[in-house]
């Protein structure tokens, strides 16, 4: 089972709200990606949560769209910062990523984002989102979201 991130938010939203605040921090995120042999790949992305969607966009031929063509699952890590502090806590998205082929919703985000032209497009099914901060300089908190379940809040000390 997998959900847009419009459900999600809708499910979840302040984790929602969390998750695009780290990714709003910063302009560059990592994405894995899987390779033909099954190793990870991890690639510089840019990423944009519009109409309900987060996006991935990325140059042609690229082998990270080559990899989610042949093997549509992805992690994709917020950019911790310049330091150790990590406001905001740490995000990671775990899904599925669809090509969007269609020329209508792919003229619509061309009208928002503006990207170079020619380029993929990928819409995201998440299937995980997961947030970890540190909360009173005394425990460390991981959020874990997975489609059909509440959020689940772990505490360490």
């Amino acid at each position: 089972m997998a959900m847009n991130w419009a459900a999600f938010a809708a499910a979840e939203p302040e984790l929602a709200a969390a998750a695009e605040r780290r990714f709003a921090a910063f302009r560059h995120h990592v994405l894995v990606t899987l390779r033909k042999d099954g190793s990870p790949r991890t690639s510089g992305l840019e990423v944009r949560f519009l109409h309900g969607e987060l996006w991935l966009g990325m140059m042609p031929d690229s082998l990270k769209a080559l990899d989610l063509r042949r093997d549509a699952r992805f992690a994709l890590q917020a950019n911790p910062g310049p330091d150790t502090g990590m406001a905001g806590g740490d995000v990671r998205i775990g899904g599925r990523a669809v090509e969007v082929t269609d020329p209508a919703a792919k003229t619509a985000y061309v009208e928002e984002v503006e990207p170079p032209q020619p380029f993929h497009l990928f819409r995201t099914e998440l299937t995980e989102v997961v947030r970890t901060y540190v909360e009173d300089d005394t425990y460390l908190v991981a959020q874990v979201w997975r489609p059909g379940e509440p959020v689940r809040t772990l505490r360490r000390t």
